[in-house]
């Protein structure tokens, strides 16, 4: 099954990093974090890739290119996978990124796809499973966002009646990435413009199409510069769940 990674936004909330590099290129221990992505789709027998880019794209030719074999055979140890680089256009949108690689993905019933700025240990070959013991065409993890505040309940007088720390489980479920979609997709897909987490994603929704798969353990994204000093953090640690 292909995996599609959408690389082509601009990362304006991570502008310190993202003037220079696109963000799935910033690196977290020494490693682009779509390295890191592709790493956890390699551990589960998948090496077929499409970089949906946009912004910067000739930073991931160069990147990802053959003449750069050494790298790349140091970030995927030893296990070089297949990378298309495919120019989606600069200011197309998520839905309309996927559409127009749709003469990649057409032969096949499914494929993967996921945001290239998101780090999770999530079992890929169990989310592939779930996805096909149900009917509905698509598949979405669903995660626990990491919550950044406590919680604090004051009373009439100013004192605290109540303080705890939040944690992931106090929240409720999210788009975390990760899905797996049939071809049919594409039906649900206009144009350039088309947001795939709006009307494609509402409408399937609408219509019992869209399954969602629990990922109750790590997950993180790499919003913003706090972000990627937390990764940073845990890679130098030696603690990384998704290492």
């Amino acid at each position: 099954m292909k995996v599609v990674i959408l690389c082509g936004g601009k990362g304006t909330r991570l502008a310190e990093e993202t003037r220079i590099t696109p963000k799935p290129l910033v690196k977290i221990g020494g490693i682009p974090i779509v390295s890191h992505i592709i790493n956890q789709f390699l551990k589960f027998g998948h090496s077929e890739f499409i970089l949906a880019t946009g912004y910067k794209t000739e930073n991931f030719s160069e990147y990802f290119s053959t003449a750069n074999s050494a790298r790349l055979l140091s970030d995927f140890r030893g296990q070089v996978p297949s990378i298309t680089i495919y120019d989606t256009g600069l200011e197309t949108l998520t839905g309309g990124r996927i559409l127009r690689l749709r003469e990649l993905l057409v032969s096949e019933d499914d494929f993967m796809l996921t945001y290239g700025d998101g780090l999770a240990n999530i079992d890929i070959s169990s989310l592939e499973n779930f996805h096909r013991a149900h009917t509905s065409l698509a598949t979405v993890t669903a995660v626990r966002p990491p919550a950044r505040f406590g919680v604090i309940k004051i009373d009439d007088e100013s004192k605290v009646d109540y303080f705890q720390e939040k944690n992931q489980t106090d929240s409720g479920w999210i788009n975390g990435g990760f899905f797996v979609f049939n071809r049919k997709i594409f039906n649900y897909l206009v144009d350039d413009q088309t947001v795939l987490e709006d009307t494609p994603l509402r409408k399937m929704t609408s219509e019992g199409e869209l399954m969602a798969f629990k990922h109750s353990d790590f997950w993180q994204c790499m919003d913003t510069l706090r972000d990627r000093e937390f990764l940073e953090e845990l890679w130098n640690s030696g603690e990384a769940p998704w290492k």
